[in-house]
């Protein structure tokens, strides 16, 4: 091993937002942020790895499931729930794609970035 996952950073257009989203979809906090970096942290990683948002001039949302904007990053959340769980992130901001299985759904949060509820069936 060459080292360990320490901060998964999405670039944003607006950090405080992003980081708000972010920590009330994962259970995290907020533990850091200013108008460039915003860092939460989740309560299942003791601390690490944290999840990032920088702001990004010019920044372009990506163009799912088209790539004339590549999606950059996603995030797979595991859930118990998929109706349960859809509902949730709905409230908090997400927006629904209308893609996804039995097992999994995606959604766009609010700066765009595609993420993905999942439900694995192992």
């Amino acid at each position: 091993m060459i080292g360990t996952l320490d901060v998964v950073v999405l670039d944003c257009p607006d950090t405080r937002a992003s980081a708000r989203f972010s920590a009330e979809v994962l259970g995290g906090e907020v533990v850091a942020f200013d108008e460039d970096w915003a860092e939460v942290v989740l309560p299942f990683a003791g601390h690490r790895p944290l999840l990032a948002l920088q702001r990004a001039d010019g920044y372009r949302a990506p163009d799912w499931p088209g790539q004339s904007v590549p999606q950059q990053v996603h995030l797979d959340v595991k859930v118990d729930d998929l109706d349960v769980a859809e509902q949730a992130v709905l409230a908090v901001g997400a927006r629904a794609t209308g893609a996804g299985t039995d097992t999994f759904r995606v959604y766009l949060d609010p700066a765009g970035h595609p993420f993905c509820l999942v439900r694995p069936q192992d």
